[in-house]
């Protein structure tokens, strides 16, 4: 019985997913929901399972299987803009469509059941970066985080000049929008990573996303959390954190508290099996 309680939350995880699914199928009328988020709902509870198997290398084989679900098929193949960009492209037209439904699963709505676990599993610019060899930063974390809104306005004041200037041919420009800010985000997310020595230094500062996810994670259901009587203080869930978070206060209010990606770290290296 014990043993099986353990796989809870893979199960659980999936049936959100489908329960998406099922009634994006059924509303929208088109059979891409099902197999789209039945597919990410698959990915998300294997890299789960795996991980409570112990599998080292669970998460990142949600990242690849997601990340590049996203970025090549969605993104090259069938030429839609996944990035903020076409958030706003969609949202300026009134369809709730391709990115606008992305964003309102992943980036807007969920976080308030998983938090920013689309940073951990799911996003393809991270899945290149967490490659890169600073996975644990080696430098305190700087006072940057403004960035991220100058390209959050930057990305929304792009995509209103193309509405109101009534450029032609906004889709085509749209997807080569696409191929350019993903180029972007690899060269500064890597340039960052071995300025800082810090993989997740694109996240912390530059990334527009996080001004979607960061106050919605903050109610996060979906949360690691410390057992104070366990707990030694040894400050190794600290040093392994890649995003800084302090574990072992369990408050929403702890440092740096909106910023965790739920990618386990912490709980794989606590010797007391306190988080």
């Amino acid at each position: 019985m014990q043993q099986a309680k353990k796989y809870v939350w893979p199960l659980l995880i999936l049936a959100v997913f489908e329960a998406v699914a099922v009634t994006l199928w059924l509303t929208k009328h088109n059979l891409f929901y099902l197999f789209n988020f039945s597919y990410i709902g698959l990915s998300v509870s294997l890299g789960i399972f795996l991980f409570i198997r112990k599998y080292r290398h669970a998460r990142r084989v949600v990242q690849l299987l997601v990340g590049l679900y996203m970025l090549v098929y969605l993104g090259l193949i069938c030429r839609e803009n996944m990035q903020i960009e076409g958030f706003w492209y969609y949202l300026f037209t009134g369809v709730f469509e391709a990115a606008t439904i992305h964003y309102a699963v992943a980036k807007i709505f969920g976080p308030l059941l998983f938090g920013r676990g689309w940073c951990g599993y799911a996003c393809w610019t991270a899945m290149v970066l967490d490659f890169l060899p600073y996975k644990v930063p080696a430098q305190p974390r700087k006072k940057l985080g403004w960035i991220r809104y100058v390209t959050f306005a930057a990305s929304l004041v792009f995509v209103g000049a193309l509405f109101v200037s009534g450029t032609g041919r906004i889709e085509r420009i749209m997807f080569w929008a696409f191929i350019i800010g993903n180029a972007a985000y690899y060269a500064i997310g890597i340039a960052l990573a071995f300025r800082f020595k810090d993989n997740r230094a694109f996240c912390k500062y530059v990334c527009p996303v996080t001004v979607f996810l960061k106050p919605m994670s903050y109610f996060s259901l979906l949360r690691v959390t410390c057992d104070k009587e366990k707990c030694v203080s040894c400050g190794k869930c600290r040093k392994v954190c890649p995003m800084d978070v302090d574990m072992t206060d369990n408050s929403r209010q702890r440092e740096n508290g909106t910023e965790c990606i739920l990618c386990m770290e912490c709980v794989k290296n606590c010797p007391r099996g306190a988080l």
